[in-house]
């Protein structure tokens, strides 16, 4: 039971430096000029049919938010997304750490994109 406890409360401290970490170089990349869009990833319910056996039983999702200040178009959400996809390092950590559900959405408007994570997982058997 001990031991529980304690992988609980280690997951939750690696999802927080997680976010911690993605949202410092998100700054850090927009702050130099690197990207063109700043971006703040969060935590959210995700799509319950997405749910994997390392899903998180509250927030599963994985949110990114983009602060262009205007309405982003789907192609550019979804690219956003993809760049996100294209890190399998960064994939692979996120599922461990219980998200099944990516989502980006901008700053304005109510359109936003979802993938569902383990499709992204590249395994070799």
């Amino acid at each position: 039971m001990w031991n529980r406890i304690r992988e609980w409360f280690r997951d939750r401290s690696a999802r927080a430096r997680l976010l911690r970490d993605f949202n410092y170089n998100a700054r850090k990349a927009f702050i130099e000029g690197i990207v063109p869009t700043l971006l703040k990833a969060g935590v959210s319910k995700g799509c319950s049919s997405y749910r994997h056996q390392f899903s998180d039983w509250l927030k599963s999702g994985f949110r990114v938010q983009a602060f262009a200040g205007v309405e982003l178009s789907k192609s550019d959400i979804i690219n956003i997304g993809e760049v996100v996809l294209s890190e399998n390092a960064l994939v692979r950590t996120l599922v461990v750490l219980g998200f099944d559900t990516l989502e980006v959405h901008g700053d304005v408007g109510n359109y936003g994109c979802r993938w569902q994570l383990k499709d992204y997982i590249q395994l070799s058997y």
